[in-house]
Formats: C-alpha cells, sequence, structure tokens
C-alpha cells in the first residue's frame, strides 16, 4: 500500500462527511496505489477512487463501491470466451476453455473463479495426460474433453478464495501458484 497516505484517518474523514459533521472530508484517493489494502467494511459512497490501484486490496464487506472501480478491477475481459490455466494434484496443469456465459469472477487479485469450464489439456511438463485430480477436493476429476461444473458457484466477486472452479489467465501463474 501507498506509505505517503493515512488510508485510515482518510477513511475516517470520509465517515464523517458521510454524516455530514463538521470535520468530515471527502476521500480523495484518485490515483492512489492502494495494493493490498484493507477496505473490508469500509463505505466508499462519493469516494473519488477514479484510477486507483485496488489490485489485492481486500473489500469484502465494503460498500457502495463506485461501478467504475468495479470495473477496472477485474482482469477478466466483459465478453467472449477465456482461455484458463489451473493447477491441480501433481503438479498437473490443467488448459481450460471459460465460456462467455458462464458466471465467472475476478477479484482485485489475479485468481479467477468459474462455475463451468471445459478441459482442453492436461499437461505433466512437456508430456500430455487424460486427467488430473483437484488439489482441494480429491473427488473432482479433470478429464481431457470434458466439461466440469460447480454446482455451488459463489457470485460474490469479492470473495475471492470461495466455492467455484479456480484458475489464472496465464500458464506462467498457473505453475507456479
Amino acid at each position: 500500500m501507498d506509505t505517503t497516505i493515512d488510508l485510515v484517518k482518510i477513511l475516517k474523514k470520509h465517515k464523517s462527511w458521510l454524516e455530514n459533521k463538521t470535520d468530515g472530508e471527502r476521500a480523495n484517493l484518485r490515483g492512489a496505489n492502494l495494493w493490498g489494502a484493507n477496505l473490508r467494511g469500509a463505505d466508499l459512497r462519493g469516494a473519488d477512487l477514479w484510477g486507483a490501484n485496488l489490485l489485492d486490496a481486500d473489500l469484502r464487506g465494503a460498500e457502495n463501491i463506485p461501478d467504475n472501480v468495479l470495473a477496472e478491477t477485474s482482469i477478466l475481459p466483459d465478453e467472449g470466451d477465456v482461455i484458463g490455466w489451473k493447477k491441480l494434484r501433481g503438479d498437473l496443469i490443467c488448459k481450460l476453455l471459460v465460456y462467455h456465459n458462464t458466471p465467472r469472477s475476478n477479484a482485485t487479485g489475479r485468481k479467477c473463479r468459474c462455475q463451468t469450464a471445459k478441459v482442453l489439456a492436461i499437461y505433466d511438463g512437456d508430456k500430455e495426460v487424460e486427467s488430473g485430480v483437484s488439489k482441494y477436493d480429491c473427488d473432482f476429476i479433470y478429464r481431457v474433453g470434458e466439461v466440469v461444473t460447480v454446482d455451488d458457484f459463489d457470485p460474490d466477486r469479492w470473495d475471492e478464495c470461495s466455492k467455484g472452479i479456480h484458475f489464472f489467465i496465464t500458464k506462467f501463474e498457473a505453475v507456479n501458484y
């Protein structure tokens, strides 16, 4: 997080501003580096967050986040299918086709989630294999050519580690996860 600003002080003054108190001041976080910032539970109504870096910021429970900020923080495109990369047990790497019409999300980090994807390939180093097992659910099997689905997908994008098929946009990120 940017050490040149006192985020706690700014958010406290912003809260006073929202409550029409005389010591209040609208939060001006335009262009601020809020990487990794704890904004959990903050009321951001009226705050100027244009161009702020919210990468890996904790926004769970934050209220009234401006729509333009939400759009700027997602690394997923608004339209079209996406190729995703996932690490499986045994350091296998799974290449997924994430459909444009499936629920999918990304908070402020690089990890993404989706409800449904097609398994395009699974790699054990340079060698292709036919199947692999999820790192977190040994009953969840990925098989080349099959579509995998999570029935209880969590649509809350800010709950980054919640239910869904987790993936990265680049193979490099999946390999190094």
